[in-house]
């Protein structure tokens, strides 16, 4: 077993063009595509994308078995490590950049805990029996989280194979950290609700359940949820999903619906990645098509149809339609290559990575304007 990486070098200045003084505000409707990253197998789907903790470097998970590593500085290709064997999705940074944990999707059901440096395993996490459907790491130390088709909630530490804390639950198939690290969500798609546990008292119930039922009846026996993100200031949660009803806008302290966020075109199963509760399907896997700016301020998603990727505007004006609250997006990021099937804001710096055949990676573009939907 391969030890660990050694320690990485300082970090390279940031992206020229994605100048983290700017206010997201005032570049939000400029960002244009940069950059575009072809790859050599026909067929081929990113299916999971991650940045490191210091913005640097861009991470994909694709369905050819293949991990693929970016600079998000230079716009460049920087390394390749195959997963033959077992697969992956879910692939996440630790806080070392030089070092990631990912998902099994063959042979056996474990956590891959890998040196991108040498292309060495570092520790499996073993224990689930079903197929992992959501990996989140902690953002204050070296835990982390996942869930798993067989109805289990985990925490781990890195330093140990072994999950150090298991919650079993009805169908848990999302969760996620709060910025402070101090609250745990898991999002329940049979239930059609969200749990939130006090990480220093995670075995304990919930201290808060948020039944989803009112603003999210389900179109099929189960909601299409495919992602749950807490905005960087802690106000908001985010759940994506695959309905036509749009995404889920919620208070993040009292699980009210803010608004729903409805993509501008009517979607199609066959267009958008299933979700995890979604029966086995030929389609590739996702990890969701949204993703809060750095501020909380805006989300940027997929449109849903075209290729474009689209904004909405937390802070904008709800409107009423019928018994709904709805935000519209508030306008489009055209894109002439390529679909946005993932989404990911760079936290660190003004810039977002888009994938599905192909990855593209977008900065702001002085010389447009916004474009109107």
């Amino acid at each position: 077993m391969a030890q660990g990486p050694s320690p990485p070098p300082p970090p390279p200045p940031p992206p020229s063009n994605g100048d983290k003084s700017q206010k997201t505000s005032d570049i939000i409707g400029t960002l244009r595509p940069t950059k575009l990253f072809k790859f050599s197998k026909p067929n081929t789907y990113v299916t999971s994308l991650d940045f490191d903790d210091e913005g640097q470097l861009l991470l994909a998970a694709c369905s050819d078995d293949s991990l693929q590593l970016y600079s998000a500085r230079d716009g460049t290709h920087q390394k390749l490590c195959l997963s033959q064997k077992y697969g992956c999705h879910l692939a996440r940074f630790s806080h070392h950049s030089q070092s990631i944990y990912y998902a099994s999707t063959k042979f056996d059901d474990n956590i891959r805990y890998l040196s991108t440096h040498d292309n060495n395993y570092i520790r499996y996490f073993k224990g689930h029996s079903a197929a992992v459907t959501d990996l989140a790491p902690c953002p204050s130390n070296d835990m982390l989280l996942s869930c798993s088709a067989d109805n289990t909630v985990r925490l781990w530490n890195s330093k140990s194979q072994y999950a150090q804390a298991r919650l079993n639950l009805a169908t848990p198939y999302l969760a996620t950290f709060d910025p402070t690290a101090s609250v745990i969500a898991v999002a329940s798609a049979s239930t059609s609700s969200i749990l939130l546990y006090d990480l220093r008292n995670y075995e304990q119930e919930p201290f808060a359940t948020f039944d989803m039922r009112e603003y999210d009846p389900p179109s099929s026996n189960l909601p299409e949820w495919t992602k749950l993100e807490f905005s960087n200031d802690g106000k908001s949660l985010l759940v994506s999903t695959n309905h036509g009803q749009g995404h889920l806008l919620l208070d993040a302290f009292n699980g009210m619906l803010k608004a729903h966020l409805p993509r501008p075109y009517q979607s199609t199963w066959g267009v958008l990645r299933p979700a995890p509760s979604a029966t086995p399907s030929k389609l590739p896997l996702g990890q969701g098509d949204t993703s809060f700016t750095a501020d909380g301020r805006y989300v940027i998603g997929g449109s849903g149809a075209d290729r474009d990727a689209v904004v909405w505007d937390t802070q904008a004006p709800v409107k009423k339609e019928g018994e709904r609250k709805v935000i519209r997006p508030m306008c489009s990021l055209p894109c002439d290559r390529g679909k946005a099937a993932l989404v990911l804001w760079n936290h660190r710096f003004n810039m977002m990575a888009t994938a599905d055949t192909e990855v593209i990676m977008w900065l702001p573009d002085e010389h447009v304007g916004m474009k109107s939907l």
